[in-house]
């Protein structure tokens, strides 16, 4: 998928902020726990891409 280091690092910390900012701004409704889980998902995909480099 991505070879280079320095491209996975920067898609790494922006899903992080990305997951970050969609859990910030989860609405506290049944709506927002979809929002939650898919920035807790989304952040975790982040962090598995900047161990694997």
């Amino acid at each position: 998928m991505l070879r280079s280091r320095g491209s996975r690092r920067v898609l790494a910390v922006f899903l992080v902020v990305l997951g970050g900012v969609l859990m910030a701004m989860a609405p506290e409704i049944w709506a927002g726990l979809a929002v939650l889980a898919l920035g807790v998902a989304i952040e975790l995909a982040g962090i598995a891409l900047e161990r694997k480099g």
